[in-house]
């Protein structure tokens, strides 16, 4: 399948921080509407910026299953978009690392676009992000 465009809502929780973490991921086709596929998954410990950065990596390596086209990506961490945007440096030695994966893996694509979106706006990836650390608890 190689669609337009895809959109992707992804998060990533930690409890405690570092603590158990988790990432949420929902994706959906060219008409915003359908949804192509939900993943939730442990990561095991992390913090919350290490679990945000991790749910974009998984989305980003799912979403080549759908198109090399256009990705637009949402996420209610505003560290990681402004980050990914080239608008804040990453001082972070762990989280360098991880925005080094997300550069490589973005040129699968022709366009990925990083848009920060208030939580509520999110909630289907916070949801499934959730589910996965309940079944840890």
């Amino acid at each position: 399948m190689n669609l337009k465009s895809i959109y992707i809502n992804c998060d990533g929780a930690s409890r405690g921080n570092p603590g158990k973490a988790a990432i949420g991921i929902q994706i959906k086709g060219e008409d915003q509407k359908t949804v192509l596929k939900q993943h939730s998954e442990y990561i095991g410990i992390a913090t919350n910026n290490v679990a945000e950065y991790l749910a974009v990596l998984k989305s980003l390596d799912i979403a080549k299953n759908f198109t090399n086209q256009n990705v637009f990506v949402y996420s209610d961490s505003e560290l990681l978009v402004r980050q990914l945007n080239g608008i804040y440096l990453v001082k972070n030695k762990n989280l360098k690392e991880l925005f080094n994966r997300v550069q490589k893996l973005q040129n699968s694509f022709k366009k990925v676009v990083f848009t920060h979106v208030k939580r509520e706006h999110n909630a289907i990836a916070d949801q499934l992000a959730n589910e996965a650390l309940d079944k840890h608890e």
